[in-house]
């Protein structure tokens, strides 16, 4: 393995497409003195949609290499899979039913394979939506772009545990027919009881048509990677946005050209706007405990001091 050198102290890396620019760089470090860990981050970037061959490389590199303990995977977490499943020993009940690896570690001697995003965005979702939204507005739920993120944050607002406060109806977008085809199986095995309809939308139009169409209240969810992975956004800047809907980019990072489409129209539609800036504590937060075997918290002080120096970590 010539390509990824034997790691020298205990290292975490982030597989992603450009790791160089993300603020956990400068955040890890500070997390890791205040959580006692021992430990440094290195990304590995690969182009989106990479050779199945390559993620099998760095996948059997950080099974083999003692000081390598795992790693957070973003943006291939759907490839990766597909390339990798065989490799792991373990493979965690939610990576098994959406097919995806955002998380890789190891116990007692076996590699694991864990999709964390269902919690992750869980988590973030309810830090930002009113109590019990849903229920009290009919609203719906539009994700653009059927990967893992969409997968898992769905399936978070599915679960029949939250009652009557579910959207009403579920749109998932995507450019390209596969993903919507796999979306599609995975919500069957669930046995979701959420409408849900499926809209090829090979251009931003076709997701303004649909945005168009939702009631008042709903959500909107940028899960395409666009403004971060490559540049755009999924809609055009014709769009009209639903009164008093909430409107979410998982990106923190990038030319947020969705994030500045709906802050163009914040006061005159009421819209309530979030970055993935909370997402990503929690996404990084999730896989941190679940590599280094800490408990971390989700919510309450760690979390809010956690938070803090990542805010102050990034911006210096």
């Amino acid at each position: 393995m010539a390509a990824y050198p034997p790691a020298t102290r205990p290292t975490l890396y982030f597989i992603g497409v450009t790791t160089g620019k993300s603020s956990i760089m400068t955040v890890f470090p500070a997390w890791a003195q205040a959580l006692g860990l021992d430990a440094v981050i290195q990304g590995i970037d690969f182009p989106l949609h990479a050779d199945p061959a390559a993620y099998r490389e760095a996948v059997t590199f950080i099974r083999d290499d003692p000081m390598s303990l795992g790693a957070l995977v973003t943006t291939h977490k759907i490839d990766l899979f597909e390339a990798c499943r065989d490799l792991f020993d373990v493979i965690d009940p939610h990576a098994a039913l959406m097919g995806e690896t955002s998380c890789i570690s190891k116990a007692g001697g076996r590699l694991v394979c864990h999709a964390k995003d269902p919690i992750s965005s869980g988590l973030a979702l309810d830090a930002f939506i009113p109590e019990r939204h849903f229920a009290r507005t009919g609203a719906e739920l539009f994700s653009i772009g059927a990967g893992g993120s969409t997968i898992a944050l769905t399936w978070h607002m599915m679960q029949s545990g939250r009652g009557a406060d579910r959207p009403s109806r579920i749109i998932v977008s995507n450019r390209s027919p596969a993903r919507l085809d796999e979306i599609r199986r995975i919500h069957g095995e669930m046995g979701a009881e959420v409408p849900v309809d499926y809209v090829l939308a090979p251009a931003p139009a076709d997701n303004d048509a649909v945005v168009a169409g939702l009631k008042p209240g709903s959500l909107v969810i940028n899960a395409t990677g666009l403004g971060k992975d490559a540049p755009g956004s999924p809609l055009t800047d014709a769009v009209r946005f639903p009164s008093g809907g909430l409107v979410w980019d998982l990106n923190y990072r990038g030319d947020l050209v969705f994030l500045d489409q709906a802050r163009r129209q914040e006061a005159a539609r009421d819209l309530t706007i979030e970055d993935g800036w909370t997402y990503f504590i929690h996404g990084w937060t999730q896989v941190i405990s679940e590599v280094f075997h800490i408990p971390i918290a989700t919510a309450g002080p760690q979390f809010d001091d956690l938070s803090r120096i990542a805010a102050a970590a990034s911006k210096g």
